[in-house]
C-alpha cells in the first residue's frame, strides 16, 4: 500500500468519482450545460463509484488494462441488464428524443430473450469506452508514474466506494422512473447475470495466470513475463488512437446485424491491436491517454449531431455542445501537457547514457 498522505490519494478518486458520470451521460450530448452538474451529483454514486470500483481491483490485482476493460464491459451488462434494465426494456427511450431509434433496435432481437443486439453492443460498448476507460486514463496521467500503478484506497475507501456504487445503483432500479415502471423477466435477469460473471471472471483469471499487465512499468519497457524483449517498439501515440476512434465511428455506420457484426469485429481488431502494442518495450502514458480518451474526443466531436434526452432550444443544445468540445479539449491537452511534462523531467534526470524508466 502507498505511503502517500491519505488527501493525496483521496484527490484522483474524487476525480474519477465525479469525472466518470460526464463522460458517460454528458460528453456524447445527452444533455444541456445547465443539466449538467445535476446529473453528474445523482448519478457519481453508481457510474463513478462502478468506475472507481473497478480501477481498485485491476490495480490491486495487476490486471492492466484488458482487466480493466473486461470488468467495465461486466458493468454494462449489470447497469443496463439489472439496474435500469434497458437493455429488456423495448420502450425504454419513447419518453425521450431518442424514440425514433426504437425500430431499429427491434431490427437485432435475439430470439428468446428479448433484447436487441445492436443495443447491447451500443450500452456495453459506451459504457467501456466512456464510463470507465476514459476517465481512468485521464485521472492517472495527471498523477505521477508511481501513483498510476498503486491503489489509491484502503480497505475502508474501497468499503465506501462499493456502498456508494451499490446504493446509486439500488436508487435507480428502486425508483420507476429510472426503470420506467419495467421489469424484466427471470430469464432475462439469469442471463445478464451469468453474462456478467463471465466477463469478471475472466478478468480476475488474468491475476492467475497472465504475467505481469501490459502497463506494468518495468525498467526496460512492458513485455510478457518469459518472453525476451526483442520485438520492435509499439507506434506512435496516433496510431493507436486512431484505431479506436475508428473502431468507435465505424461501429454505427451500418445498420441491422450487419452492424452488430461490424461492430464486433472492429472490437476483436483493436483489442488485438492494441493488446500487441502494449506489451512492446516504450508503451508508455502518453499512448495509454492516446488510446484511452479517442473515444471520448469522438463523442464530444458527434455531439454536436445528436439530441438531448430531452427536448430543448437550438441555442441551449449548441452551448451544451460547445461546453463539451471546450471541457474535453481542456481535460485531455491538460492530460497530454501533464505527460509529456513528467516524462522530460524523468529523461532530464536520467544518467547520461542510461534510458529513464519507466516510460511516461
Amino acid at each position: 500500500m502507498t505511503t502517500e498522505p491519505p488527501r493525496r490519494r483521496l484527490v484522483p478518486a474524487i476525480a474519477l468519482l465525479l469525472l466518470a458520470p460526464w463522460t458517460a451521460e454528458c460528453s456524447w450530448g445527452g444533455f444541456t450545460l445547465t443539466g449538467m452538474p445535476f446529473v453528474v451529483l445523482v448519478l457519481a454514486p453508481m457510474y463513478g463509484g462502478a468506475a472507481l470500483l473497478i480501477r481498485e481491483t485491476a490495480r490491486r490485482f495487476g490486471l492492466g488494462w484488458p482487466g480493466i476493460a473486461l470488468l467495465a464491459a461486466a458493468f454494462g451488462v449489470i447497469q443496463a441488464g439489472l439496474v435500469d434494465q434497458s437493455l429488456f426494456n423495448p420502450g425504454f427511450l419513447d419518453d425521450t428524443e431518442f424514440a425514433d431509434t426504437r425500430a431499429a433496435a427491434e431490427a437485432t432481437l435475439v430470439p428468446g430473450l428479448g433484447f436487441s443486439a445492436r443495443q447491447a453492443v451500443d450500452y456495453v460498448g459506451n459504457h467501456v469506452v466512456l464510463t470507465v476507460c476514459a476517465p481512468i486514463a485521464l485521472v492517472e496521467s495527471y498523477l505521477g508514474a508511481g501513483s498510476r500503478a498503486r491503489p489509491w484506497l484502503g480497505r475502508p475507501g474501497l468499503t465506501a466506494a462499493a456502498l456508494l456504487w451499490l446504493g446509486g445503483s439500488l436508487l435507480v432500479f428502486a425508483d420507476d422512473g429510472g426503470r420506467k415502471n419495467f421489469l424484466a423477466s427471470p430469464v432475462q435477469l439469469a442471463v445478464a447475470t451469468g453474462v456478467a460473471l463471465a466477463l469478471i471472471t475472466a478478468a480476475l483469471l488474468r491475476h492467475r495466470h497472465a504475467g505481469p499487465p501490459p502497463d506494468a512499468p518495468t525498467p526496460a519497457g512492458p513485455t510478457p513475463a518469459g518472453r525476451p524483449q526483442t520485438e520492435a517498439g509499439p507506434p506512435r501515440p496516433l496510431r493507436p488512437a486512431l484505431v479506436v476512434a475508428v473502431g468507435y465511428v465505424g461501429s454505427t455506420i451500418a445498420p441491422g446485424w450487419p452492424g452488430v457484426v461490424l461492430a464486433l469485429a472492429l472490437a476483436g481488431i483493436a483489442a488485438a491491436l492494441l493488446t500487441r502494442w502494449s506489451r512492446r518495450p516504450g508503451w508508455g502514458q502518453r499512448h495509454v491517454l492516446a488510446t484511452g480518451t479517442a473515444g471520448l474526443v469522438v463523442a464530444a466531436a458527434l455531439a454536436y449531431t445528436v439530441p438531448t434526452y430531452a427536448p430543448a432550444s437550438p441555442v441551449a443544445a449548441l452551448v451544451g455542445d460547445v461546453a463539451i468540445s471546450v471541457i474535453v479539449l481542456l481535460l485531455v491537452g491538460g492530460a497530454w501537457w501533464r505527460v509529456t511534462a513528467v516524462r522530460d523531467r524523468r529523461r532530464a534526470a536520467a544518467p547520461a547514457g542510461r534510458p529513464a524508466s519507466p516510460p511516461a
